[in-house]
């Protein structure tokens, strides 16, 4: 069996309680107009998009609700629906703007799945290379992310107001 390591996420885990007790970064995130600062590349009715600040690989987004909940079965139909419909609009300007070989799509869900915001649901898209590890996680606890998340922010929303 093959293990994936991570440990450049240990940044993430060690603040995560520090961000929830200064509130919800993605309820923060679906307030605010999408910008540069925020890191939200896309806002619709129900959703938005946001890069992720400790991405696995550039291009890392989440796709989330405005409504700060964490069950997915609780969702609302319309909610529910424009979730899915996002999901796949991101998943085309994820390929339009980084022409990844691959992508992986998921959500954790409750703090034991692993989500380090439990209770506001948000969907992951990584995109994925062939070859995307590579001996600086291994050796130095260090992951190469090769794009700036300025440039990416300005590239993603450039690719979402293509699609309106």
């Amino acid at each position: 069996m093959d293990n994936l390591w991570s440990p450049w996420r240990s940044q993430y885990v060690a603040s995560a309680d520090e961000t929830n007790a200064e509130g919800c970064f993605l309820c923060r995130c679906a307030q605010e107009t999408p910008s540069n600062s925020n890191l939200v590349v896309a806002s619709f009715d129900h959703t938005f998009v946001v890069l992720n600040r400790y991405p696995y690989n550039a291009g890392h987004v989440l796709v989330a609700p405005h409504e700060h909940v964490g069950d997915l079965v609780a969702l609302d139909a319309n909610v529910s629906h424009e979730l899915m419909d996002v999901t796949q609009l991101s998943l085309k300007v994820v390929a339009e703007v980084l022409s990844p070989h691959a992508a992986n799509i998921g959500a954790n869900l409750g703090r034991h799945a692993g989500a380090g915001v439990p209770d506001h649901l948000h969907m992951h898209i990584v995109p994925r290379w062939n070859g995307d590890t590579n001996f600086m996680s291994t050796i130095s606890e260090t992951k190469v992310v090769s794009d700036a998340l300025d440039d990416l922010w300005t590239r993603f929303s450039a690719g979402f107001a293509k699609h309106g």
